[in-house]
């Protein structure tokens, strides 16, 4: 059966300190009476035990908690499967809309989102949603090039989408594809509040990202799979840790962080496995289902990345 994806994504999260501490002990969420939460904690006393000799250990508990979103034997993806366990978790463990989760106290930061849409008209009006998005919508007015609404709202984040460049069209005389090097801030500077992401869904418009709260944990997702009227395809890039140097008076480069967790997808898109490098006591090791052995740190980067799990220095 394909758990890959249920493997990869709980051995990276197991790197996260906190999340890890608050669910070995008992009485953090003692009192939540959601199924899932107690599962994951299990699961995480299992794996941390300190007198358990076994090499590994068994997640059918915590799988039979979430057979009702991902069935156990298809492929699935663990952005998907991540992203679904994180949002389940911290709704079930928060006891208030003002109280954060210990989800969000580890990976939740901030983005301000502007939107140029066209011919749409209108007065400035704030507004904010059940999910804490706020909105400032001005309205153009006149024809041509002035007829465009700015949108800008902030909006939380859990992780954030990197996109890669398009697959290479030619191959090489092997015929493999010719695979460039990508470094890691020329994909981050979507997230500079300058670069122009252009979308058609679920309108046309042009958007600005800028990050304006930084998680102490952030997670990167690389979209490296995309799909056209024939088939799916998977871009073979791969990209240089770390973090560009801090520049002053630059938020979004003003923290370091450190890897702590490299998910990697190997094969074809639908018939594909994953593994995971992930870090502990400064020495790195590679896990693919049951097996783990110890690796080089080069060997992380040389990896094509799928998701990425970065901790901030102190």
């Amino acid at each position: 059966m394909a758990t890959d994806f249920v493997n990869v994504s709980i051995q990276s999260l197991m790197r996260v300190a906190p999340l890890r501490n608050f669910f070995l002990i008992y009485e953090n969420y003692r009192h939540c009476k959601s199924p899932l939460v107690h599962r994951f904690g299990e699961l995480t006393q299992k794996i941390w035990h300190a007198r358990n000799f076994k090499g590994q250990v068994s997640p059918h508990e915590f799988l039979q908690a979430v057979m009702g979103r991902f069935q156990i034997g298809p492929q699935s993806k663990p952005f998907e499967f991540m992203s679904w366990l994180l949002n389940m978790l911290h709704k079930d463990l928060r006891t208030s809309k003002k109280n954060p989760s210990i989800i969000y106290e580890c990976f939740q930061g901030e983005l301000e989102v502007v939107k140029e849409i066209p011919n749409k008209t209108g007065t400035k009006e704030d507004e904010d949603d059940q999910n804490g998005v706020q909105k400032i919508i001005e309205g153009g007015g006149g024809g041509g090039h002035d007829n465009i609404a700015i949108e800008t709202c902030r909006m939380p984040f859990l992780m954030l989408g990197l996109d890669l460049p398009p697959p290479p069209l030619f191959k090489d005389v092997m015929e493999k594809n010719i695979i460039p090097q990508v470094p890691l801030f020329n994909i981050l500077k979507k997230f500079d509040g300058e670069t122009v992401t252009d979308v058609v869904h679920p309108r046309v418009a042009r958007i600005r990202y800028r990050v304006t709260r930084l998680p102490q944990y952030l997670i990167l997702h690389m979209q490296r799979f995309t799909k056209n009227n024939f088939f799916a395809e998977k871009n073979p890039l791969w990209d240089y840790i770390p973090l560009p140097t801090p520049e002053a008076g630059n938020e979004m480069l003003r923290s370091k962080y450190d890897l702590i967790a490299n998910i990697v997808h190997d094969g074809k898109p639908d018939k594909g496995f994953y593994r995971v490098f992930v870090e502990s006591d400064e020495l790195w090791y590679e896990i693919q289902d049951l097996h783990v052995s110890e690796t080089l740190p080069q060997m992380v980067a040389l990896s094509e990345a799928y998701m990425q799990i970065y901790e901030r220095q102190q």
